[in-house]
């Protein structure tokens, strides 16, 4: 009899067990399925957020050093690799890309008269991107076309400025019409300085490269015992600037032309490049912070810039003491300059002060 009742009872006992233990599995799964869910679920929107904060926080890490890693001329600027910012794209899509324009704005002159050191100044701004060497487009390479030109500048952000300088812009005749061609729009930089000092400047690089030239007494006149002055001897006729001043105004309206004056630029670096900033609708960054006087050069130099544990000056070809030139000469050059440097300050809208 008990055998026969265990017999009868136990297919029932197993049936319930086997059923809560279906049960259990299940809500098991359930419960894993669900863990499993939110947990991936946090996971990829962790993953995802740090995707795209990822490259801001190397954008914002490299702009510390972007005044003066935007404005180098290495080669291979703007590749991977090269620690400028602006070529990584973030999880939407959208970059920060460099690109190779035009530029906006020249230094166009003049030799001699500080452009050099006008361009190292202006290249401790930001939002400035200047090409270091003279590529020379306008005067010498033109036929080799718009796009050769635009593949020698630097890359550069939305918002920055692109510029070079070629001092030989400024005196050479066809350039007015060829940089018009390229942009009505363009700004242009002339730099001048008095232009018997500027010209003495230019023939003491001359002899520096070749020392057995003639005198400069005897190259800047026709005829020494008559006193007519040779204009057409490149030192001097560089200085006529109203008569090259006439050509670029053919072209661009005054207001497109600004002046730096040689000496204030020496004097008072700060003062004109604030000046020039404005001229480009830039901020004014660049200030008398950044300038020291080094007394055996005779001109402005920079302050140590950053990453760097010395001062900049400009190189050994600039603060050359001058060629000593026979006092009548001068005064001869000076009396020549008077009718041409008046002309040039009406067209200029100011007096320089040469004497």
């Amino acid at each position: 009899l008990c055998h026969r009742y265990l017999s009868a009872e136990g297919p029932a006992d197993l049936r319930r067990l086997f059923h809560r233990l279906t049960i259990a599995s299940s809500l098991s799964i359930l419960c894993f399925s669900l863990v499993y869910l939110l947990t991936g679920c946090c996971e990829s929107e962790l993953t995802e957020n740090s995707e795209i904060k990822s490259p801001v926080r190397e954008f914002l890490a490299s702009g510390s050093g972007w005044p003066h890693e935007r404005n180098g001329t290495g080669a291979g600027e703007g590749a991977p690799g090269s620690g400028h910012p602006g070529l990584e794209g973030n999880s939407s899509g959208k970059e920060w890309t460099a690109t190779r324009r035009l530029p906006q704005a020249l230094i166009i002159g003049v030799k001699k008269g500080g452009t050099r050191a006008l361009l190292e100044f202006l290249r401790l701004h930001p939002d400035i991107r200047a090409l270091g060497s003279e590529p020379h487009f306008f005067d010498r390479h033109y036929a080799r076309g718009l796009d050769w030109y635009r593949s020698m500048m630097p890359k550069a952000l939305d918002g920055q400025i692109v510029m070079e300088k070629t001092p030989r812009y400024f005196v050479t005749v066809e350039t007015p019409a060829r940089v018009h061609a390229m942009s009505r729009d363009v700004k242009l930089i002339v730099v001048v300085r008095d232009p018997v000092t500027r010209a003495i400047s230019d023939y003491t690089q001359i002899i520096s490269k070749t020392p057995d030239i003639p005198s400069f007494e005897s190259l800047a006149f026709k005829n020494r015992t008559t006193g007519q002055i040779d204009s057409l001897w490149s030192p001097l006729w560089i200085g006529l600037y109203a008569q090259h001043m006439e050509r670029w105004l053919a072209w661009f309206p005054r207001t497109q032309i600004h002046l730096v004056s040689g000496e204030r630029l020496i004097s008072d670096p700060a003062g004109e490049l604030g000046k020039v900033q404005d001229f480009l609708g830039l901020q004014r960054i660049v200030t008398d912070k950044h300038f020291y006087f080094n007394k055996t050069k005779g001109f402005p130099c920079l302050k140590k810039p950053e990453g760097s544990s010395k001062p900049h000056c400009l190189g050994k070809t600039k603060g050359r003491t001058h060629a000593s030139i026979d006092p009548d000469v001068m005064q001869k050059l000076r009396e020549f300059y008077k009718p041409h440097n008046q002309r040039f300050y009406q067209m200029a809208g100011q007096n320089f002060g040469w004497q």
